[in-house]
């Protein structure tokens, strides 16, 4: 990450008075900074991959990489900053994913470490390592500056073995703070360290039987055989319990920031006392919302519910990604296919906007967070949803169809001098094949809207070919200004009463087949004006 070109100190003025999130969190950071002072600030985020990487996952690296520019601004880049992702891949298979081959192979594997389980796709030496291995492509792909590290490394390693020998030392300690947050039953039984079975692999959930803190060891009762064995907690002979674990690794790697999901909010908080009781200050951070289907139930990497990652890039470009990331991290928002084109959009309005802002204006826009402080310059004379609708009105499934509509709309416009656009042409094309054109159902224009469609098409029809998409509006307008299209509640400029949104959604519902579209005046200059006399016709056509 390189730090923008504006002036430093002008820049970090700005930003300490910024109430854009990313700064809110960062000088989080910079206050603790001044209580426990060190030269390098630590950002982690956390992954299960107990099922393949979902837009969650990502989401959480994407804001906490903004947090992370944020704070390198706000200090002038002069504390070292590290991001790492973690893979709890050393976590036993509690159930087989919905969302994966082999199903039945993966059950014979319940219990073992993830990294344990042989891989479903075939493509990797176990399931963890195949999972791990398409969250960091996907995050290479962004370009993101991170650090994977994974759980099973860490502790076999002995990386973790100092954190966890004082876990060990602080077991009382450590079983006063989780014991009130359990079920009595789960109470009884319940210790902070899981022993990896010797026979058969499994990550043991038994009570210990006794534990020496000198020597490092814990002795427990195999389940089948009810034999007993003492094993050290180093060297990947024995994992914790997550909440346990969660609190070592911040002692362990000297965690400064991480943020996680509002439905682990009592979670932070135990995790956050065990750190303090093994030494350590819990690392900052903020619990985001969670995102939800298209029932409104929460996204699960197992159930495989919602978008994955591969299905958002498929119809949108990752910069709209990172928008839908940016915006309120606080509040619930479903993650869904519709949501697709109204993000790529306001991607490219924010886009467009900070060029005309002044310094204080540009850090409360997303792009200059999404960008890291030095948003690009990107040209795209044509909306998302524009290209939506001309895909969707001459029926195209090339993108040579598309071109043409766009070449003759702004001459010059090629897709080798705006290669942006040429990929939301690829994108739109996409989009409509899967989710437009099976849902596309023209509706019947009643006697009224027959009449008011008749009427347009004669307006249109004397219009010169090179009419603007402003006067093109202006003429739509005036014909829609009928009933049953009035609106007395709003007012022309001239004073005279307005045209309500029915008589855009029903050009829309009958002429195109979809509930909504862009500015119609817009979509005619675009498609052109016989094309849409044409298309006029054959809605009339097809009601008589």
């Amino acid at each position: 990450m390189s730090m923008p070109p504006e002036s430093v100190p002008d820049l970090r003025s700005l930003a300490e008075q910024s109430n854009a999130w990313p700064f809110e969190e960062a000088r989080k950071i910079v206050a603790r900074l001044k209580k426990h002072p060190k030269d390098e600030v630590i950002f982690e985020t956390g992954y299960g991959p107990s099922g393949l990487p979902h837009i969650g996952t990502f989401g959480e690296v994407a804001r906490t990489t903004m947090v992370r520019h944020a704070f390198r601004v706000l200090t002038g880049d002069k504390i070292k900053t590290r991001l790492i992702a973690f893979s709890d891949d050393m976590d036993g298979l509690r159930k087989v994913p919905d969302n994966v081959p082999n199903k039945e192979m993966l059950s014979q594997h319940l219990g073992k470490p993830l990294t344990k389980v042989p891989d479903p796709f075939g493509t990797h030496p176990s399931f963890g390592e195949h999972n791990n291995a398409r969250l960091r492509a996907f995050l290479d792909h962004f370009g993101f500056d991170y650090e994977f590290m994974s759980s099973t490394d860490c502790y076999k390693s002995g990386r973790f073995d100092a954190a966890l020998l004082t876990v060990l030392e602080r077991l009382d300690k450590v079983m006063a703070i989780m014991l009130p947050s359990l079920r009595e039953e789960r109470a009884a039984t319940y210790s902070p360290f899981l022993p990896i079975d010797l026979r058969s692999g499994v990550v043991l959930q038994v009570p210990i039987l006794a534990h020496d803190a000198k020597r490092g060891t814990i002795t427990y009762e195999e389940p089948e055989t009810q034999e007993r064995f003492t094993v050290p907690v180093t060297g990947g002979r024995c994992k914790l319990q997550w909440k346990p674990d969660w609190a070592m690794r911040w002692v362990a790697l000297g965690v400064d920031y991480e943020m996680a999901g509002k439905d682990l909010i009592d979670s932070v908080k135990l995790s956050g006392e065990i750190c303090r009781a093994l030494g350590g200050t819990a690392p900052e951070g903020f619990n985001y919302e969670l995102f939800l289907d298209e029932n409104g139930q929460k996204i699960s990497k197992s159930k495989g519910n919602g978008l994955t990652i591969d299905e958002w890039l498929r119809y949108a470009s990752p910069e709209s990604l990172s928008l839908f990331m940016y915006r309120e991290p606080k509040a619930a928002k479903r993650l869904y296919f519709d949501v697709i084109p109204r993000t790529v959009d306001e991607y490219q309005q924010h886009l467009d906007g900070y060029k005309r802002q002044d310094g204080r204006q540009q850090l409360s826009n997303p792009v200059w967070h999404i960008h890291s402080g030095a948003p690009p310059q990107v040209e795209m004379p044509v909306t998302f949803s524009m290209l939506l609708t001309l895909v969707s009105s001459s029926n195209a499934e090339n993108a040579e169809t598309l071109w043409g509509f766009i070449g003759r709309y702004r001459p010059g416009v090629t897709p080798q001098t705006h290669p942006k656009l040429n990929a939301q042409v690829e994108y739109a094309i996409h989009y409509f094949r899967d989710f437009v054109m099976p849902t596309k159902r023209f509706r019947q224009p009643s006697d009224a809207e027959r009449a008011a469609l008749t009427d347009l098409r004669d307006a249109l029809t004397q219009l010169p070919a090179e009419s603007t998409a402003e006067a093109i509006q202006d003429v739509v307008y005036e014909i829609g200004r009928r009933e049953p299209f009035l609106d007395e509640k709003k007012k022309a400029k001239d004073g005279k009463p307005g045209v309500s949104l029915d008589w855009f959604n029903m050009l829309y519902q009958v002429l195109l087949g979809q509930e909504k579209g862009p500015r119609f005046g817009s979509f005619v200059a675009v498609y052109g004006l016989q094309n849409t006399v044409d298309m006029i016709d054959g809605a009339l056509a097809r009601s008589a």
